[in-house]
């Protein structure tokens, strides 16, 4: 019988309960996925991502109490850089950008397909920064416009020059929309190789995901803004 890799297991934060449940029994039923917990409130994340080790939190953004941009900011200042989604039906700027500069991975809108979602969340465990094309626009925009401080970003007066040449080429892509495998076609490179340059890029620039390193990479000149995917 041949060896079954293991499944992904997530980490569920939303304060409806029949939400909840529904998505759970929807991710669970995937053959490569699998529901370890659910909390109710950002504050309750935390202490389920300390107590269950998940290996991606799928969170709603406004919930009563403990918003998920404070469980986000939590669970980052706690030094866990686990993969966080935001599913919530909030189109609000704020909620969005605020969202990212906490250090959320994705964002994602509650009416997205199943099919989709699944998907994303798989892309995220790659190391790829879904958004909701519904907002994907806004954060384009801000980020050509400087318009999101990015936190944790590195000054300004950083350039490129701390990035050997093929990671900044590497950033400016990721900046473009591509995905790892996008990149590595491009350059004719093995996707691995891309997934270490991102993340030694990242570890540079102390920032702590793709959508932030875009940010950066455009907000610095080097990225070529007007060729980034809608």
């Amino acid at each position: 019988m041949a060896h079954l890799p293991p499944k992904l297991r997530v980490l569920l934060v939303d304060d409806q309960p029949l939400f909840r449940r529904a998505l759970a029994t929807l991710i669970s039923a995937q053959f490569d996925m699998t529901v370890v917990g659910e909390a109710e409130s950002g504050r309750d994340a935390l202490d389920k991502v300390r107590a269950l080790h998940p290996d991606l939190v799928v969170m709603d953004v406004n919930m009563p109490g403990t918003s998920g941009v404070d469980g986000v900011a939590a669970i980052r200042g706690a030094g866990i850089a686990i993969p966080i989604v935001m599913l919530t039906v909030s189109e609000d700027d704020d909620d969005l950008f605020s969202a990212i500069k906490a250090g959320a991975n994705g964002y994602l809108l509650k009416n997205v397909r199943p099919e989709q979602l699944f998907e994303d969340l798989r892309g995220v465990m790659r190391g790829e920064a879904p958004i909701a094309p519904a907002v994907a626009g806004k954060l384009l925009e801000a980020l050509r416009t400087g318009g999101i401080p990015v936190r944790g970003a590195a000054s300004q007066a950083v350039t490129d020059s701390i990035l050997t040449r093929r990671e900044s080429e590497i950033l400016q892509l990721v900046a473009n929309g591509l995905s790892n495998k996008e990149i590595a076609n491009e350059l004719t490179i093995t996707e691995g190789t891309v997934k270490n340059h991102v993340h030694n890029a990242l570890e540079k620039l102390h920032l702590t995901n793709r959508v932030q390193a875009a940010a950066y990479a455009v907000r610095q000149g080097f990225a070529n803004s007007e060729g980034s995917r809608g």
